[in-house]
Parts: structure tokens; sequence; C-alpha cells
């Protein structure tokens, strides 16, 4: 399986990082490899609460104010 992911170092040495299909929900690691592993633990979790099969797309249309 391959998981997409944002990620970046912050000044103090950290990684921070979030799966691109659950972008609020973000993860971090001393190290790249523990940064990933911290993904994979979190990619585990949300399917446990909302399966990415259970998701639906809509398309919304609206006029501006």
């Amino acid at each position: 399986m391959e998981l997409s992911y944002t990620y970046w170092k912050e000044k103090d040495g950290w990684f921070l990082g979030y799966l691109n299909d659950y972008p609020d929900h973000w993860t971090q690691g001393k190290t790249m490899s523990e940064l990933e592993d911290m993904l994979v633990d979190l990619y585990e979790l949300e399917q446990e609460r909302h399966p990415i099969s259970d998701r639906k797309i809509g398309r919304l249309v609206f006029e501006p104010a």
C-alpha cells in the first residue's frame, strides 16, 4: 500500500506531517522514519474510525455573496 503525505522539518529538528487523505490530523517524529511510523499508526486509527471507503464525494454549487 502507498500513502501520500505532506511533511516539514521544524526549527527544533522535529518532523511534522499529515496524511493527505486526513489533513486535519497531524503527527510528528524526531526522525523521518519515526514520522513515517506515526503516519502509518494514524492511518490505521483513522481506518477504524472512518474508513476511506465510507467517504462520499459531493458537489456544492452556490452563488457568491
